[in-house]
């Protein structure tokens, strides 16, 4: 079968063709170290987590580079106003740990590459000195050190945003004493004197630090060669992050990436994720109100491109859902225990839920047969078809392994061992057991009243032959 992206540069669903047949070459813009992650970062390595699992199902060697920008004016500003003494380069450390540990408890994949920006200095440089060579930036006159991107020497600027370079803004990334013209964006900035001098390296303009934009165009050539197949970020990184890495690449006389894909934001109860606004949720925060195997759902179940509209109900729906599917698992497990269905049911994607997911990565339509195929497979069991049970089974094991999402990996047994689940554990297995006492000594409405309880609560409890089993609902 054959995926299709929506690629943004084309503003429209294409075939993907990798550039070599069985390998995907990815490059994803990874954080600005500047502060602690928040649940736009999550949402956006996620979306790629997925994408990157789709390609591997299907055959494809993934190689995928995620970087960190471990310099920039935020961090060197961040540090400043921190109130501490902490080096800029300490608090970037610091800070890439923290994305690092939040990333982990997703279960996100690790990068085949992750590179920092301040290990590819050198390439950088090698890149503005052929973007000057070609004509196409310029050292300021001033003796500043700055370095520019000449945007009016490249007449297919814009054309990832499809806009008119002459109904652009002024660029703001850098200081405009230099500039030929305000919509040029630094390439290269030199050193100013309220800067720490650790904060930048020899060149031959002067001591200064890379710009933005130029720090993505040579790590992703560095680990993925002058062409590759796909660029990913956010849909705030369109412009002018997007843009100016096409133009200075392309510009430099390499094809770069063959399609781009962007991920939706994330609104706060209807309103935008901003700093300004103050409702900027944190990693830390999300993995205090539910386990990260429901972070991990609620963040991946909108379809990729759209805005994800948070809530903290939303959590409970999404912790709901996961209980759910391993109340079916292990339900069909122990059933099948000791029968001649057990160990069967080959772990099969539906043809659903693979069309789905070939369609842009349609996450949305593939959970929802994810859950018709456990909805079915419950109504099997119940009906004592234990083969049909058995091949449910199979499918819902295949479809949650390539999302991410399998309850019964060890990793979810060690992320959500968290305080709230060991307490409520306890408490449902006091009254299981006060529920099978009852029982013995034949006091049927204290059993009857405890199970009822328990149902109130939203709790399922299973009697079987290797004893009763509890979960959030079936």
């Amino acid at each position: 079968m054959t995926v299709r992206l929506y690629d943004s540069k084309a503003q429209a669903l294409r075939d993907f063709a990798p550039l070599r047949d069985g390998r995907v070459g990815m490059y994803v813009c990874g954080p600005t170290v500047q502060s602690s992650p928040h649940i736009g970062h999550l949402r956006s390595a996620l979306v790629y987590d997925i994408m990157r699992r789709w390609f591997s199902y299907r055959g494809n060697d993934v190689v995928f580079v995620r970087n960190v920008t471990d310099i920039d004016d935020k961090i060197l500003n961040a540090a400043t106003d921190n109130g501490t003494d902490e080096h800029w380069w300490a608090l970037a450390y610091r800070v890439e740990l923290e994305f690092t540990a939040a990333y982990a408890s997703l279960g996100i994949m690790a990068p085949t590459y992750e590179p920092r920006a301040t290990a590819s200095i050198s390439q950088m440089q090698q890149l503005i000195a052929r973007l000057i060579e070609l004509g196409h930036a310029y050292a300021a006159s001033d003796a500043s050190g700055d370095v520019y991107f000449d945007t009016a020497s490249w007449p297919a600027y814009g054309e990832l945003t499809r806009q008119a370079r002459d109904n652009m803004e002024a660029a703001a990334d850098a200081d405009p004493r230099g500039k030929r013209d305000p919509r040029d964006f630094a390439l290269w900035k030199g050193r100013k004197a309220s800067e720490p001098e650790s904060a930048s390296w020899a060149s031959p303009w002067g001591d200064g630090r890379p710009g933005w934009h130029i720090e993505c165009s040579a790590m992703a050539t560095r680990y993925l060669g002058a062409e590759f197949d796909i660029h990913g970020g956010g849909l705030d990184l369109r412009f002018p992050h997007h843009e100016n890495e096409l133009a200075q690449s392309t510009a430099a006389g390499d094809g770069y990436a063959r399609y781009w894909v962007h991920n939706g934001l994330v609104n706060i109860g209807g309103q935008k994720m901003s700093k300004s606004l103050g409702n900027s949720v944190y990693a830390a925060e999300l993995f205090e109100l539910a386990s990260p195997l429901a972070v991990r759902y609620l963040l991946g179940a909108a379809h990729y491109r759209s805005t994800l509209d948070y809530s903290p109900g939303s959590l409970a729906e999404a912790e709901a859902a996961v209980d759910r599917i391993r109340g079916f698992l292990s339900r069909v497990e122990r059933r099948l225990a000791g029968t001649r269905f057990a160990g069967t049911g080959a772990p099969v994607i539906p043809d659903a839920f693979a069309a789905a997911m070939d369609d842009d990565l349609g996450v949305p339509q593939a959970l929802a047969v994810l859950h018709d195929t456990v909805r079915a497979g419950n109504q099997a069991l119940d009906a004592e078809e234990l083969h049909d049970a058995a091949a449910a089974h199979g499918q819902v094991a295949a479809m949650v392994e390539v999302l991410g999402i399998d309850p019964r990996d060890p990793h979810w047994a060690t992320a959500d061992s968290g305080p709230a689940a060991s307490a409520l554990d306890a408490l449902v297995t006091r009254l299981i057991e006060d529920r099978q006492a009852a029982r013995e000594s034949r006091d049927y409405a204290a059993a009857d009243r405890i199970r009822a309880e328990l149902s109130a609560a939203g709790i399922t409890i299973e009697d079987s032959s290797t004893g009763t089993h509890w979960s959030l609902g079936l």
